[in-house]
C-alpha cells in the first residue's frame, strides 16, 4: 500500500484500488478552486495509469462533502464553471468507481457522489440538495441525475425543500446501494472494489459502458446497445467465461 497527501486531498492506492479523501475537515471538505484543481489532476492520473483499475472517493471525517466554498465562489463572476467541468468528469471515467459517504453530501458533493458508478454510505451520512435555499440553478447535473436516480417525485422534494434526509431515507429510495456502520465503511467500499478490481479489464469497462449507455436510453434502445457490444466481443474473439469466485 503506498499513500501520498496534499494538504487538500489524501491519495492512497492499495493494488489496483486508489481512493482520494477530500481533506479539508475544518470546512466540511467543501471544494475551493485548489481542491477542484486537485480532483482534476488526480482523475487525470487516475485514468491515465494502468495500474489502477477502481477509484474510491470519500471525506476525511466529519463530512464528505458539503458544496461549493462560498468563500471561492460566491461572486457572481466567480469561475464555477471550472467546477461543474470537475463534477462532470465523474461519471465519463471509463473505470468503476465508488463513492463511500461518511457523512454530509450537500449539493455540489451530492452531484459529485451522485456522478459516481454507486455510493455505499455510512450511517452517519446526510444528504441534500440547497440550491433553492441559496438562491441558485443547479450547474453539476443535480437536476438531471437526481429524478433520474429517485425517480421525478422525490427528487422535486429534496430539491424544492432542500431539506437535509438521512442515510436510511437515502437507501430506501434508491440513491445510496449499501448503508453500514461507520466505522465499516472504508472496509466495505475496498471490498467492493477489490472484488471489481479482480475481474478482467476489458469486460469490466465493457459492462459499466452498456450499462451507463442502455440506462439512459429507452428499453428498446438499450437492448440494442447490449447486443451490439457482444456481437463486438464476438468479433474480437468471443469470451472465455470463468467460474465464480
Amino acid at each position: 500500500m503506498t499513500a501520498t497527501a496534499t494538504d487538500l486531498l489524501g491519495v492512497q492506492s492499495d493494488g489496483a484500488v486508489l481512493t482520494l479523501t477530500l481533506n479539508r475537515p475544518e470546512a466540511r471538505n467543501a471544494l475551493n478552486l485548489a481542491l477542484t484543481d486537485a480532483l482534476v489532476d488526480a482523475l487525470h492520473r487516475f485514468e491515465a495509469d494502468e495500474s489502477l483499475r477502481v477509484l474510491i472517493v470519500t471525506g476525511a471525517d466529519p463530512a464528505f462533502c458539503a458544496g461549493l466554498d462560498l468563500n471561492d465562489f460566491s461572486a457572481p463572476d466567480a469561475p464555477r464553471a471550472r467546477v461543474t467541468a470537475m463534477i462532470d468528469m465523474w461519471p465519463r471515467i471509463t473505470k468503476p468507481v465508488i463513492a463511500a459517504v461518511n457523512g454530509a453530501a450537500v449539493t455540489g458533493g451530492l452531484e459529485l457522489a451522485m456522478g459516481c458508478d454507486f455510493i455505499i454510505a455510512s450511517e452517519r451520512a446526510r444528504f441534500a440538495d440547497t440550491h433553492t435555499k441559496i438562491g441558485a440553478l443547479a450547474g453539476g447535473g443535480m437536476t438531471a441525475r437526481l429524478p433520474y436516480i429517485v425517480g421525478a417525485r422525490w427528487a422535486k422534494q429534496i430539491s424544492l425543500t432542500s431539506d437535509p434526509f438521512d442515510a436510511a431515507t437515502a437507501l430506501r429510495i434508491g440513491l445510496v446501494n449499501e448503508v453500514v456502520s461507520h466505522d465499516q465503511l472504508m472496509q466495505r467500499a475496498a471490498s467492493l472494489a477489490k472484488t471489481i478490481a479482480s475481474r478482467r479489464l476489458d469486460l469490466v469497462a465493457t459492462v459499466k459502458r452498456v450499462i451507463d449507455q442502455g440506462a439512459l436510453a429507452s428499453l428498446e434502445e438499450a437492448l440494442r446497445i447490449e447486443k451490439a457490444a457482444l456481437a463486438q466481443g464476438k468479433q474480437s474473439g468471443g469470451m472465455a467465461w470463468q467460474a465464480g469466485k
